[in-house]
């Protein structure tokens, strides 16, 4: 049950990057391009994904096992 942590960090992270780019204007083809909003919005979503990661680690390896 915990593994769906990992994986939400790991996809936040990854958007987060790319709306970070998109805000920058380093990646085109969205409505996001040169956006100011986008450039503070991604690395807030991104920083967000870590956190996910960590906690689903952490719970995955500190589970005790069901009787």
């Amino acid at each position: 049950m915990t593994v769906w942590k990992l994986v939400l960090g790991i996809v936040l992270v990854l958007m987060g990057g790319l709306w970070t780019l998109q805000g920058l204007g380093y990646v085109g083809g969205g409505f996001m391009i040169g956006s100011r909003a986008w450039e503070a919005f991604g690395p807030v979503v991104a920083m967000t994904g870590p956190v996910w990661a960590v906690t689903g680690l952490y719970l995955a390896f500190t589970a005790r096992p069901r009787a």
